[in-house]
Formats: structure tokens, sequence, C-alpha cells
């Protein structure tokens, strides 16, 4: 029987969630519990989590919970996926969550052989103000650096104590040396607020992080006199690529769209996607689009289109022939341009505030 893996460090594809949400024990996400859902959570983009009912309890009686993420800041642009984790956290921001925000410097340097300064450069000049432009709430977020929280590190290595070397491997595929510590140093991480205060945390991620989640709950449970809660998470899905495949990949530029990007090399992309018109006018107008197939609707659904009314006239003209695949993917170019533009220019204006930032000042 062959093993099931999900790689956080891979670029494997996972072609069934419902599959997913089996095999690994999730929980399938119901956005009608929660108050006010976002884009993402009403359109089904979010669709599972673990331990969801804790977190949706300190929403609901104003307890108190964190939402944390992290930055790994080894490229000098981001994609759509981190666009997603950025709309998560802001909505448990939104929602009463102490936010927190870690700069993941030494998982750059031991997986992706980036140097500590260069880390801190590239997260203090793009990564921090992409996700101020994206939504984040500079003022209700705490940040700071993996290599200067000796908290986390010192933690680090005594939760190293309760796995073992095969057990590691169950999880993740393989357990070259790199790999445990920074995976190590995330269970740290995703557990550093409660070192002080025992209280509900959420990881809003992809799922493709959700072996980093599992490590930290069997790790908590085998620390039980340190009493921490096991940590929540919730799990978008991919954006897929605009050729069908199921994720954007690096490997395959012209069907992968990072932030920023030129907006003339977007447009030619999204214009090149994947359609689900007919082959020939009179064809589309008779039978409509097959708009599941069409990779730009599904780009417009993630990320373009926040009314939801807005989107639904767009799927009816599209499913009923009104609407032609080439006026479909117009609608997501100015859509587009419109949304890069804002993401630019937000990422100039948080630049200028970078000194007003809340890092956690260590001993």
């Amino acid at each position: 029987m062959k093993q099931k893996i999900i790689d956080p460090w891979g670029s494997g594809l996972l072609e069934d969630y419902g599959k997913i949400i089996k095999d690994f024990g999730l929980e399938i996400f119901n956005s009608k519990l929660f108050p006010e859902p976002n884009r993402i959570m009403r359109r089904g983009v979010v669709f599972a989590g673990r331990d969801l009912k804790i977190i949706l309890d300190a929403i609901k009686s104003k307890k108190r919970y964190y939402v944390l993420s992290g930055i790994m800041p080894s490229n000098d642009k981001i994609h759509l996926g981190t666009k997603m984790v950025v709309e998560g956290i802001k909505y448990f921001q939104e929602h009463g969550a102490e936010t927190y925000i870690l700069i993941a410097d030494l998982e750059a340097a031991s997986t992706r052989g980036v140097t500590l300064g260069e880390a801190r450069k590239r997260a203090l000049d793009f990564h921090i103000p992409a996700y101020v432009a994206l939504g984040l709430d500079v003022g209700k977020t705490i940040f700071y650096f993996q290599s200067e929280n000796k908290e986390v590190m010192n933690n680090a290595y005594e939760f190293a104590k309760k796995i073992t070397l095969n057990e590691f491997k169950a999880i993740y595929g393989s357990a070259d040396p790199g790999k445990i510590m920074a995976a190590m140093a995330q269970v740290a991480d995703i557990l550093y607020p409660q070192f002080k205060e025992r209280m509900p945390g959420i990881i809003p991620v992809g799922v493709d992080q959700d072996p980093h989640i599992r490590l930290t709950r069997d790790i908590v449970r085998r620390v039980k006199d340190r009493k921490f809660l096991l940590p929540s998470s919730l799990y978008h899905k991919y954006t897929p690529s605009l050729d069908g495949d199921i994720k954007m990949s690096k490997s395959k530029p012209e069907s992968c769209i990072e932030l920023p990007e030129d907006i003339k090399s977007v447009k030619k992309k999204i214009r090149n996607a994947l359609s689900g018109g007919r082959d020939t006018l009179e064809e589309h107008r008779k039978l409509g689009a097959a708009v599941e197939k069409d990779m730009v609707f599904e780009l417009m659904k993630q990320h373009l289109v926040e009314d939801d009314a807005e989107l639904n006239k767009i799927y009816n003209d599209y499913k009923s022939g009104k609407m032609t695949s080439g006026e479909l993917k117009e609608i997501a170019c100015g859509k587009m341009e419109g949304f890069m533009n804002n993401f630019v220019k937000g990422i100039g204006q948080a630049r200028k505030h970078i000194d007003r930032l809340n890092f956690v000042k260590f001993k």
C-alpha cells in the first residue's frame, strides 16, 4: 500500500480534496457557521480544517485566541496562494484574534539556502509590505524573526525529543537535517503565543502545510504537562494553473501569475488560459460555456470578483452562452489590472511605515 504523504516543501499536486479530507482526518468547512464569512469561505475555496469549533466558540463568546502565520522570505515575489493566506489572517484579525506573523528566516536558511541577512532584507522590503497591501492590519499584528526568538528555538529542541525519526518520515516522506530543523522550529512557532498564556489558536494555510499542523498536534499530546491547547487550522484549495492543472507552479511560468507581475504579461496569460467556451460561436450560443473547465472564471471566483451577485451574473451569462470566452477574459483582464495596480501602490505606501511595525523585543 502506497504511503499517504503531503509535502509542504514539494510541488506535488493534490487532485482530490474529498480524498484528502478522508485520508488525513480533516473536518469539512461550513461557512454558514462562521459570522460574516469572507469571499473564499463563502465560495468553497476554504474547504477543510481541524478543531474549528473551539475557534468559533472563541469568536462568538469574545474569548482570547490567536491567528498565526509565517513569511518565508526566500523570493522577491509571492503568489495567489499567499493572498488567500492573508485573507484568512485578516478574517480572524477582524473577528478578535491576536495576530502573530513570524519571519521564517531560519527555515529559509535551512531549506532554501537564503542567508539570514538576505531574508531580513526581503521581509522588510517586500514581504511584510505585500501582506499589508493585501489587507493585514499592522496596528494589530505582532512580528518576530525566528532567528531572534530564543524561546522558540529552545522549545524546538525540547519538542524534537518527543518524536522519532520514523514518525517524522511518516509525516513528511523524508527526513534530511534541514527539514527536521525547519519543522521543529515551526512547531515552536505555532505554539509561541501559548508560551505565556494557554489559548486557542488557528493557522490558515494551504493544505500542503498540514504536515506541520499534524506534527504540532502530535507533540502537544506528548507534552501534556505543558497544557498547550491543540492548534486549529483552516485549509484553502489551490488556485489552479491557467492551463488547467490543479495548482499554479513557477515551473510553468506561462500559466502562473506572480505578485507583482507586469500587467501586459498577466493579460497575455489570461487570454491564453484554458477556456470553457465552445469551438464555434454558434455552438457556444446554443450550448453555453462549460464553466467548470474555465480557468479564468475560477480565477475570478477565487480572487477578482468580490460581490456574489456580480459573480452570479457573470456565471449565468457565460453558462447560457450570452457571454463569450473572449468577453469573460477581457473582464478578468480589467479586474486584474485594477488589483495589480492597487497591490503595487499598497506596497509602496506600506514601505514608508515599516519602522512602525510591532516587533517582539527579545532580551
